[in-house]
């Protein structure tokens, strides 16, 4: 069944053209990943596709009825509501069901009523749907839904974006880096929801597990051109491979005509006849696909960097916190020459502040940071990099560099190390503020390495970067032969690039693993785990007796257990405070006064859970 069909859509900007008439489908069950070059329009494509932006040509046409639902880079929720009300005011139709089943228990003399609401409720599974938007939630950690939106960072509000649409389940999704602000056990429990669910996908990602796991078919746009391949990540790696292969192939032909063709040409005398015009028409066609050039760089450099020392950087004992939030808890590690380290762990557990620790950029609580004389860092920050207004491409690099020195007296100019990062002779001198966030990222990588650093450090450098980006990059990476520590939440670049591992475990705990993600993985899913027990519905467990709680009573008994859970935390904290004598003297006073609080709210709550759970029982 045909979900969408775009037909002949084509965008320029000006004199820029990012696509023409470009046409696909997608179809029921499909699970599409849209692969590009950034720049090349795949935002563009999906706003479209969306309904958000219109083509300059061509139509894009829906199946009557169908409900489309799309997760853009854009944050467009409203700032002044909760979690819990942004999921509410989403329109959902289960609520309708909930809703009505709610006033029918108002009503329990009008028996008819009662029963089609009850009927309703079973037909859309409504007794699972609390359960379900709260596991969702809880899988993104977005567990507190009183937060406010406009409380929530960058990162959670695209995930509290994100959540909106798995709750909603429309009939098609349309996805813009879902995978970016997630971290590796986030992402990991995405995959396989989509690898499992009957859902209908088209997305924009640069997550190459992602797409081998959960992608049945990849199209690429490609120098202007769609091709379609019926398969996942690693057949398309295959596919294209041979298709530029048969492309090379081609032109390699075309370039032995073309010479024959010359010869005969310059032979020829001034007169022509009809079949020589023919001929020569036939030559200047070939001429062209002769000339015929990809525009794709492989990276081979043999780099010369400034030479590392015997010490490199030691950490010795590192202490450090954030208010109670403890990230480093007497770390210490001594850097060989060559290491190749990633840095993974969930979001929040300092990973990033651990590399600002490491240059040094940010103070730690104990112990300390030697650096050797003759380390010299380049650091890719989140932040990314200062435009000046009016810049061009070239004259950012050439601010930091000019030039990268290579073994035997060679080098690689400023403007060849943009060509290899994609960046054509044109494009180096179009305007930064033109460029896509992708090249934006791109053009910010460019300018750590020709500064030519021999201690690399690159954090997320993988967000918001294309496919054939990150091949270009782990390229480059590949051939660097200094040191390498990078955080990444792409398991396939961690694979490929490094060797071993620091795991950021939480609560200050640091595991030195030696291994890449893969290996790390499989060992941590080989030990025994503490068995996570699910709230069952109590709605579900007694609807076809009797409901014990409406809907509303259901959904505060839940919350309870949740609310009940956050103040023990907190009562534990402050009592681990107390017993290890942290709290300063003239602070004492306040905090024995908030720990009475947090225990006078903890008793209240349990009498309250009490009461609905002995409602629930019967008693």
């Amino acid at each position: 069944m045909n979900y969408l069909s775009v037909e002949n859509i084509s965008k320029s900007y000006g004199e820029r053209v990012l696509f023409e008439d470009i046409s696909f489908g997608i179809n029921k069950d499909q699970k599409i990943a849209f692969v590009a070059k950034n720049g090349s329009g795949k935002t563009s494509i999906l706003n479209i596709i969306a309904g958000k932006d219109t083509s300059d040509t061509g139509q894009v046409i829906q199946r009557k009825g169908i409900q489309i639902s799309y997760l853009s880079q854009e944050n467009l929720l409203d700032q002044h509501l909760t979690i819990e009300e942004t999921i509410f005011s989403q329109g959902n139709k289960i609520l309708d069901v909930i809703h009505q089943y709610e006033n029918a228990l108002k009503h329990p003399e009008e028996a008819e009523l009662y029963q089609q609401a009850f009927e309703l409720m079973e037909q859309h599974n409504a007794w699972d749907f609390e359960t379900h938007y709260k596991q969702i939630l809880s899988k993104l950690k977005l567990e507190d839904i009183s937060q406010k939106v406009a409380t929530l960072s960058g990162g959670q509000q695209k995930r509290l974006s994100l959540a909106i649409i798995l709750i909603n389940k429309p009939d098609l999704l349309i996805l813009d880096e879902p995978t970016n602000h997630l971290d590796l056990e986030m992402i990991e429990w995405l995959e396989a929801f989509f690898a499992k669910e009957k859902i209908t996908l088209f997305m924009v990602t640069h997550d190459r597990y992602f797409l081998e796991r959960v992608c049945n078919e990849i199209i690429e746009l490609d120098h202007g051109k769609l091709y379609k391949y019926r398969g996942n990540y690693s057949y398309y790696l295959e596919k294209k491979e041979e298709r530029i292969a048969q492309e090379q192939s081609s032109v390699e032909k075309a370039k032995n005509l073309f010479k024959k063709e010359l010869d005969w040409m310059r032979k020829q005398p001034k007169a022509r006849t009809t079949k020589s015009k023919s001929r020569i028409d036939d030559f200047y066609v070939i001429k062209e696909k002769a000339h015929k050039r990809r525009q794709d760089h492989k990276v081979q450099l043999e780099i010369n960097m400034e030479r590392l020392g015997s010490k490199i950087v030691e950490l010795h004992k590192l202490q450090k916190s954030f208010d109670s939030i403890k990230i480093l808890d007497g770390f210490e590690y001594v850097f060989k020459k060559g290491e190749r380290i990633g840095v993974i762990g969930k979001n929040g557990t300092g990973k990033s502040s651990f590399l600002n620790i490491l240059t040094q950029q940010e103070p730690v609580d104990g112990g300390k940071v030697v650096v050797g004389e003759t380390v010299k860092f380049g650091y890719y920050t989140q932040k990314g990099i200062q435009i000046k207004e009016g810049q061009k491409v070239i004259e950012v690099i050439k601010e930091f560099g000019e030039y990268i020195p290579l073994t035997k007296g060679r080098k690689i100019s400023a403007g060849q190390l943009l060509e290899r990062f994609l960046f054509n002779r044109k494009k180096q001198y179009d305007f930064v503020e033109k460029l896509s966030g992708g090249e934006q990222k791109r053009l910010y990588l460019c300018a750590v390495l020709i500064q030519n650093p021999n201690f690399l450090i690159l954090d997320e450098p993988t967000n918001d970067l294309d496919v054939i980006t990150l091949n270009v990059l782990e390229n480059f990476l590949l051939d660097f032969p200094g040191n390498l520590i990078v955080v990444s939440h792409d398991r396939y670049f961690m694979d490929k690039i490094v060797d071993s591992l620091f795991v950021f475990r939480g609560n200050g705990v640091v595991e030195n693993f030696p291994g890449n993600y893969s290996d790390f993985r499989a060992y941590d899913v080989s030990k025994p785990k503490i068995r996570e027990v699910e709230t069952k519905h109590p709605q579900k467990e007694k609807s076809k007796q009797k409901a014990k709680l409406s809907y509303n009573e259901s959904r505060e008994f839940s919350d309870l257990e949740r609310d009940i859970a956050l103040l023990e935390k907190q009562r534990t904290i402050i009592e681990d405070q107390f017993n290890n004598n942290e709290i300063p003297s003239d602070q004492i006073a306040g905090v024995s006064q908030e720990l009475k609080s947090i225990i006078d709210a903890i008793g209240e709550k349990e009498e309250r859970w009490l009461t609905l759970s002995m409602k629930l029982e019967g008693l």
